[in-house]
């Protein structure tokens, strides 16, 4: 695994995940597109108000500039890496903590290749699974997806 290409994907929080844990974001399948396409989904407007005055024709709206973004969640799938059972058990743990933690709760995560910063919180992530068998020793690999809600949507 060409671990330097890894390195600096997805920072979280300050925390480079490839480093701290041997996280990083992975697909479903060869060639999918999940992770991408969750985080540049744009969130939807929210539903602008409108009055119906009944002495007039029609019904007036707010001002088009005064749109607001309504919150949005993102789904991203990962894979934990580790060269032990231990390594991996302890990892994963630490890592899950870490996202359900965050700073106060807050997960700032910044995708430099897209250069984009999102403001998240954790909300659940799928049961892990398994890229090897864990009950022998040597290297360990899984895969989970995490969902996050971003209130103040990056876009």
């Amino acid at each position: 695994m060409n671990s330097e290409a890894l390195k600096n994907l997805v920072i979280i929080n300050g925390k480079d995940i490839w480093t701290e844990f041997g996280a990083f974001l992975t697909e479903e399948k060869k060639g999918g597109r999940e992770n991408l396409t969750s985080i540049m989904s744009p969130s939807k407007v929210k539903t602008h108000v409108a009055v119906n005055i009944r002495e007039e024709n029609g019904s007036k709206y707010s001002s088009v500039l005064d749109v607001k973004n309504e919150e949005r969640d993102v789904t991203l799938h990962f894979a934990l890496f580790a060269e032990s059972r231990s390594e991996w058990l302890q990892k994963y743990r630490d890592f899950i903590t870490f996202l359900k933690e965050g700073e106060n709760g807050w997960l700032s995560m910044r995708l430099p290749e897209l250069n984009l910063t999102m403001r998240l919180y954790y909300v659940e992530s799928s049961s892990y699974k398994p890229l090897t068998y864990l009950w022998k020793e040597g290297v360990h690999a899984s895969r989970f997806k995490v969902k996050f809600r971003e209130p103040v949507p990056s876009f």
